[in-house]
């Protein structure tokens, strides 16, 4: 599933081609994706003008002229597509594959300036609905919804108080999106590795107000958002020359120091440990049993 530095970079691409642009025609081929399309969607999109296009954790959020706002989830294999006269182009490239055939293009955005945006999604995880601006916040969707890893909300105090209490194991809890809106499997297991925090350790073990334990709650926070903007900038740098012709994106994997890296030796300096994997809440964690504790 595509992370939240994925989404971000997906944002990045689709904002220029659709900011600012009407929305001329909507072309919806199923009438559901993970859930049914909401009652009149093409009615609602077809002639609005998309004001902004934002990001709440893994969700894309399109402001329209008429006071609603589109809210997309990519799901498991989502993406889009800029399709125009000059150039197609993939906003994102993600660790794991995603898109497909054509016969998978369920929503298509044709814009007032030619371009077409073409929603394609194999698995038909993802989903879209229209809200108010207004109730956005209250929605399904955000009501139970933690703060964002970006920015300088979370910091070492929040993940304290956050944890406080807390037995879950601490990869359990940073994947709680009731407590930090937006973390996936990836990134946790990179910011784990570089704080030096194994995933088994007990998250109530963060919440100490002296000693060694606040000195890493606080490195966590920063190393979190550090984790994130480095992959958002991986996947942003190549938004601005699109090197390779299909628009395709370079991404973090490259930089990838645990994930996915089970049996390979520890890149920390003069560590001998040996990458392992366990599998927490179906998931996997990657992780040095050496260097985190």
């Amino acid at each position: 599933m595509p992370e939240l530095p994925e989404v971000e970079t997906v944002r990045r691409g689709l904002e220029p081609a659709m900011m600012g642009h009407k929305i001329s025609r909507l072309d919806v081929n199923r009438p559901d994706l993970r859930f049914p399309f909401p009652v009149k969607f093409r009615a609602r999109l077809e002639g609005q003008r998309i004001e902004s296009l934002g990001r709440r954790a893994k969700y894309l959020l399109a402001d329209l002229s008429s006071g609603e706002v589109l809210i997309m989830h990519l799901g498991m294999s989502g993406r889009f597509t800029i399709d125009n006269p000059a150039t197609q182009q993939k906003p994102g490239a993600f660790h794991h594959q995603t898109g497909g055939s054509d016969v998978h293009d369920h929503v298509i955005f044709h814009l007032e300036t030619g371009t077409r945006i073409v929603y394609n999604d194999p698995r038909r995880f993802g989903f879209m609905d229209l809200v108010p601006r207004s109730e956005l916040e209250t929605s399904r969707h955000f009501k139970s919804m933690g703060i964002e890893p970006l920015g300088n909300a979370l910091d070492g105090d929040i993940i304290r108080a956050l944890f406080a209490g807390k037995k879950a194991p601490l990869k359990a809890a940073l994947l709680d999106q009731r407590l930090i809106a937006g973390l996936g499997n990836i990134y946790v297991c990179e910011a784990l590795y570089r704080a030096g925090l194994s995933p088994k350790r007990k998250a109530g073990t963060l919440s100490a107000a002296r000693g060694a334990m606040k000195d890493k709650a606080d490195d966590l926070a920063q190393i979190i958002r550090d984790v994130l903007t480095e992959a958002v900038e991986a996947g942003g740098s190549s938004l601005r020359d699109f090197a390779q012709t299909d628009g395709s994106l370079g991404y973090f994997q490259h930089r990838f120091r645990v994930y996915d890296r089970e049996g390979e030796a520890c890149s920390t300096k003069a560590c001998t440990g040996i990458i392992k994997r366990i599998t927490q809440s179906g998931r996997s964690s990657f992780f040095c049993p050496q260097c985190q504790r």
